[in-house]
């Protein structure tokens, strides 16, 4: 998956993420239905971009998430990007406004 995935940098303030997948089994061992499981609004930043430009001086302004952070996402938004990879995970490009918190 890395080697797939250094094909894609992202340009500007524009972030890579990848969305953490939803629980399909509950801790009694019920499986759950794909239409009762939620949108998961949790995610890991796989790629950033190097920031937006400043328009006085030109040099970038730093992106405030970085390379493995979790991240809470909106429920809806972001470009879907599909891969010609094993894995066939989603990654959806977000702008760093669009992310709406950093999880810790």
């Amino acid at each position: 998956m890395a080697a797939a995935i250094k094909r894609i940098i992202p340009m500007l303030d524009r972030i890579l993420v990848q969305r953490a997948e939803a629980l399909t089994k509950t801790k009694g061992g019920i499986v759950l239905p794909e239409k009762s499981v939620g949108k998961v609004l949790e995610g890991t930043v796989v790629a950033v971009g190097p920031g937006t430009r400043n328009s006085t001086t030109g040099s970038h302004i730093p992106i405030g998430v970085k390379e493995g952070d979790r991240v809470l996402l909106p429920e809806f938004g972001g470009t879907k990007v599909q891969l010609d990879n094993e894995d066939k995970k989603e990654l959806f490009l977000f702008r760093e406004s669009d992310i709406l918190a950093k999880l810790e």
